[in-house]
């Protein structure tokens, strides 16, 4: 077994490596280290015999969706699965709309993971078991084919620093853009979420599962 884990922090990669040892007890697993998406590339092509790449949402020189598509196009047949420090269901949406294998959160338990990656190499589409509760939100419930609204990597960061109770004035100061911008940035947002003030678009929002900036790893 030889998985390829792509991750800006050594530690990351340090204690992944421990946690995938116990992936198979009957073969031992062999981790390849990336600290970047250029690095991944690199190894993806020096080691073509790769079971498994576990990929890093939050990365320095492209984020994980974009080395997604890379990967896509490179190594069609190569199970990829996109971690991230969020729970955060439009990213989630995005990376499976876009081929992933599976969607892991870095707050899970080692054994959750594993769990997850022994179904993702058996061929299963692997989400996090939160997410089901997306959809269903007693009196509120929700219509079945509801998906999440899928927002950019810029509207994500809007829609954080709304949620941690920013006014739009602030977010513009924090983000260094215009007071339009942010204006209109909080307009699509509310849109998004059919919502007629900003605090419905953050109460929307939370029931998704966005959490705060400060929750962000």
């Amino acid at each position: 077994m030889k998985i390829l884990v792509v991750d800006d922090h050594a530690l990351v990669r340090e204690g992944l490596c421990q946690v995938l040892r116990g992936l198979d007890p009957d073969e031992p697993t062999e981790v390849i280290q990336a600290a970047d998406c250029q690095q991944a590339f690199a190894q993806a092509q020096i080691h073509p015999d790769l079971d498994l790449i576990l990929l890093d949402y939050h990365l320095p020189d492209m984020n994980g969706l974009q080395a997604l598509a890379v990967f896509g196009r490179t190594h069609p047949e190569l199970p990829v699965v996109l971690l991230s420090g969020s729970a955060n269901p439009s990213v989630m949406q995005q990376a499976l709309s876009q081929g992933a294998a599976g969607f892991v959160t870095k707050s899970g338990l080692s054994e959750q993971l594993l769990g997850a990656l022994r179904r993702i190499l058996n061929g299963e589409i692997y989400r996090p078991s939160d997410f089901a509760t997306f959809q269903d939100f007693g009196a509120g419930k929700l219509p079945p084919n509801q998906q999440p609204p899928i927002f950019s990597p810029r509207l994500q960061e809007v829609l954080r620093l709304l949620l941690d109770g920013h006014t739009n004035h602030e977010i513009a100061e924090l983000l260094h853009v215009g007071d339009e911008t942010i204006k209109s940035h909080v307009a699509t947002i509310m849109r998004s979420f059919n919502a007629k003030t900003r605090t419905q678009a953050a109460t929307e929002a939370a029931r998704w599962g966005y959490r705060k900036s400060s929750a962000r790893g």
